[in-house]
């Protein structure tokens, strides 16, 4: 009989020997409303333990919102960014090789709301001519939809004044005291204004229907996403990242929404449980079932930018160069624990 310590030797080789070897243990993330939606399976890796299943440290880093989470990974204070795949394109424009590894989103889950008396006459987006408009942060993906909007419609960005309220409570009393005159968000923020009856959505991203409306279908939205030369030189890492995000959203597919919940801290819904819930509710079938990307949901992506955002409207991208779906690819061979 294998003495004890030869057991325990043999069984640490094996559990090691399913995964990938981890170049560099601590990783820190960027993002840009940590608490929204749009990146439930990142809380959802963190706080099942998935990331440390994987021999990760992982720091989250939380901004007021993507824009600025970008900023700290091209600045190199931050290794990743759960965010909008829409930076990985903008960045591709200005020579900067950033790709998606694994998405969480296929929906862009944004809505555009107004209260209800503006709501009630609304029309198109050419009835946000000079009006002040909240989004998370300028430059992030709440602004691209607005942008896109008006473009669309025949308006220019600038028809509106664009102001960043953040993604959380900051973003609901702006709406509330008056301070914007409509808002850009995501859940939980735009369904406890509804609820409240502050607002009505005028369009509207979280459905299906609504991405076939806007966007044309398939599109790639919420996204883990880093520097080429990060997962060239820490190949590994990455796929350790994107293991515990693969099993992440397996998990909120998966799950009864209660289960769900059960992994959220609890200040992330505070004392409106009941508000949050229905919101997660609508927002489940949102989220990428297995992490992959695809290439008609990227062109979508790249043929709205190109409509407004200069440095795209200038360049000409591959955008299969703008996601790797490898270690996605890795990850669904394993087996769900």
């Amino acid at each position: 009989m294998l003495p004890r310590i030869w057991i325990a030797a043999l069984f640490l080789f094996a559990a090691g020997s399913t995964r990938a070897a981890v170049e560099k243990k601590q990783v820190t993330i960027a993002v840009g409303g940590k608490t929204l939606f749009y990146y439930l399976p990142l809380t959802l890796a963190e706080h099942l333990g998935y990331f440390k299943d994987e021999g990760l440290e992982v720091e989250i880093v939380d901004f007021a919102g993507g824009a600025k989470s970008l900023q700290a990974m091209i600045g190199g204070s931050a290794d990743m960014v759960s965010g909008s795949f829409e930076h990985t394109i903008n960045m591709q424009a200005r020579g900067i090789p950033v790709v998606g590894i694994v998405l969480q989103l296929r929906y862009a889950a944004i809505a555009l709301a107004l209260p209800k008396a503006k709501a009630a006459a609304y029309k198109s987006a050419k009835d946000l001519k000079g009006l002040k408009v909240g989004v998370t942060a300028p430059g992030s993906s709440t602004n691209f939809f607005v942008n896109a909007l008006l473009v669309q419609d025949g308006l220019k960005p600038d028809d509106v004044s664009i102001i960043g309220v953040g993604a959380s409570s900051n973003a609901v009393a702006a709406m509330k005291k008056g301070e914007i005159d409509a808002i850009s968000n995501l859940d939980p923020v735009i369904t406890k204004l509804e609820l409240d009856g502050d607002v009505v959505a005028v369009a509207d991203t979280r459905t299906a229907e609504g991405m076939k409306k806007y966007y044309g279908g398939d599109y790639a939205a919420s996204c883990v996403y880093t520097k080429k030369e990060f997962i060239e030189k820490y190949p590994g890492t990455a796929q350790a990242i994107v293991n515990a995000m693969v099993r992440a959203l397996r998990f909120a597919r998966e799950s009864s929404l209660e289960q769900v919940l059960a992994a959220i801290p609890g200040d992330y819904y505070a004392a409106d449980k009941q508000t949050y819930k229905a919101a997660l509710k609508k927002a489940i079938e949102g989220y990428s079932p297995d992490g992959r990307f695809t290439l008609e949901g990227a062109r979508n992506v790249y043929k709205v930018l190109k409509l407004f955002e200069p440095s795209v409207m200038s360049a000409n991208i591959e955008v299969s160069n703008t996601f790797d779906n490898r270690f996605v690819e890795e990850a669904a061979k394993r087996k769900s624990k």
